[in-house]
């Protein structure tokens, strides 16, 4: 063979060898994974166990370390989702099937190595508790990727997998607790990416945890654990946090009680029955009316007193803050129920919920027609469902958690639905569901704001993953305008940055907020005593 054929035949090796080097490859604790190089070159790892699979003995225990494995392991698809019932219709998994064999995260980087020290964003997908993944498009990395940070998604057990406080539970642990399993599975992942994230070029000292709905209680949650406290920089939550009414935490003593009446219901007469049980058998046996309740318990471990309180004392960590809340998180229905929303209906119901405080509320939330009824329920039905309870979170942190915080409130409407998705109607957290004959009008001035959940795909840079809607260049701009808020906090801990208008933090008496809408802009706050009313209510 001459020369020319030699060169010839090195330099097609050599593409070939390239070519299959493509894929990236990282060394963590637990071996070697090898992930893959999206069409944008962000390089992704999906499907990562952080921890054994909470199968048999596992389940309602502790999350335990992950094994090691042999070889490489591929990481180029995402991993189960937690064992859950089809609840909302804005949830679409590209996951790999439900199991309760769930404990996975994912990886969004553009680190070639490990010197790059980036800083790094774990996010906690929301669905109360009960629903939700870390596949979700909506929760997509690669958006936030490009800004320059490691971006990580995590799954966590949910409902009665997640939740389930029970004495035997607590007898057999070594730290006398039960319950909180999911909470300590997101914890779980945060001792992962303090050891592994270097790998992927992070920084395991600039840890942002975030969330949306039940993520954001959790990263409430995870500030308030001594456990997690110290393993993170930075908070981002989306509407919501662990303080009566949102998903108020309750005692061990009442976790212990609703547990043991759930086993009764589950004709499960110890723990090892329970055990014993299919997932789908006790996830089917949960999902009946009544028999199970989704809470969290104060463990003594977890949670070693009410969260709130651990931030009135100051205990929480200091870390700087970012939070908000979407303009109608719920609509007036959630107050009115079934009735019309009239004056004379909605002055009954408030008589009704209030008694003796009615006629501050009505001055609180006020209305004189039937449109300012629906501007005033909305109001109230949002305060009491997750505004008041964010709202208390912010509170705090201003005043013991010395590092700045930073309050928004999110208004864009949503924009028409495309003509594929003629056929539908909104649903729970800013879903949608099939038209059918059956259907309810939608409500009366429906479109007043933006209701919950539907701020994530623009914060997260992924409004081309949801096809429902007819995105216009206006809905891009605030998308493009809220990404890079949130980059900019997770980088810096402060959201301000060249081009986009100056967020002020809160600091005594400026007690201001950034509205993120059409026009993006700094308001004064304006509802504090409906807070502050609110606050009295929940505290007595």
């Amino acid at each position: 063979m001459n020369l020319k054929y030699i060169l010839i035949a090195v330099i097609q090796f050599t593409s070939v060898t390239a070519f299959a080097q493509q894929n990236p490859q990282v060394k963590v604790v637990n071996g070697t994974l090898e992930g893959k190089t999206e069409a944008s070159g962000i390089r992704s790892f999906k499907g990562i166990p952080f921890a054994k699979p909470p199968v048999g003995d596992l389940r309602w225990k502790e999350p335990q370390p992950a094994e090691n494995w042999v070889g490489v392991r591929k990481a180029d698809h995402f991993g189960f989702n937690a064992m859950q019932k089809k609840i909302f219709g804005d949830m679409n998994f590209r996951s790999a099937g439900m199991s309760e064999d769930c404990l996975y995260l994912n990886v969004w980087t553009t680190a070639k190595t490990s010197a790059e020290k980036l800083p790094v964003l774990v996010y906690f997908y929301g669905g109360g508790f009960v629903a939700g993944d870390g596949s979700e498009a909506r929760y997509d990395g690669e958006s936030m990727a490009k800004k320059g940070i490691v971006t990580l998604t995590v799954n966590y057990r949910l409902g009665v997998f997640g939740f389930l406080s029970h004495p035997e539970l607590t007898k057999e642990s070594p730290n006398h607790a039960s319950g909180n399993y999911g909470l300590l599975d997101q914890h779980a992942a945060l001792k992962w990416v303090q050891q592994n994230i270097a790998a992927f070029g992070g920084d395991p000292k600039r840890v942002t945890i975030a969330g949306e709905s039940a993520g954001s209680i959790a990263v409430f949650a995870q500030m308030a654990s001594p456990l997690s406290k110290n393993l993170i920089a930075g908070a981002i939550g989306e509407s919501g946090a662990m303080i009566k009414p949102t998903f108020g935490a309750i005692t061990l003593a009442e976790g212990e009680k609703n547990g043991t009446a759930f086993a009764e219901k589950a004709n499960a007469a110890s723990l090892s029955a329970l055990r014993a049980m299919s997932a789908a058998d006790v996830l089917d046996a949960a999902s009946k009316p009544g028999a199970f309740s989704t809470v969290a318990t104060i463990d003594g471990y977890f949670l070693p007193k009410f969260p709130a309180a651990i931030f009135a004392a100051g205990e929480q960590a200091h870390v700087p803050l970012l939070a908000g809340w979407n303009s109608t998180e719920v609509s007036y229905q959630s107050l009115m129920g079934g009735d019309a929303p009239t004056l004379e209906n909605y002055q009954k119901k408030i008589k009704q919920l209030y008694a003796g405080q009615a006629d501050e509320v009505l001055k609180l939330y006020p209305a004189a027609n039937q449109q300012e009824v629906v501007t005033a329920a909305t109001a109230l039905a949002s305060d009491r469902f997750i505004v008041y309870s964010t709202w208390k979170w912010l509170d705090l942190q201003s005043k013991t958690g010395g590092k700045p915080v930073y309050r928004y409130v999110f208004s864009k409407f949503k924009p028409p639905v495309t003509a594929k998705f003629a056929d539908t109607t909104p649903g729970l957290a800013g879903g949608i569901s099939k038209k059918t004959a059956t259907t309810a009008p939608a409500p009366i001035a429906a479109a007043v704001g933006a209701p919950h959940a539907f701020e994530i795909e623009y914060a997260m840079g992924n409004l081309t993953t949801n096809p429902v809607y007819d995105w216009k260049p206006e809905d891009y701009q605030i998308s493009a305008t809220m990404l890079q808020y949130f980059a900019n906090f997770v980088k810096t801990g402060n959201p301000n940055g060249a081009g986009l208008p100056l967020w002020p933090a809160i600091t005594g008496s400026n007690v201001s907020l950034m509205n993120i809408d059409v026009k993006t802009r700094p308001e004064k706050e304006q509802n504090r005593a409906r807070y502050l009313f609110l606050d009295q209510v929940y505290n007595k």
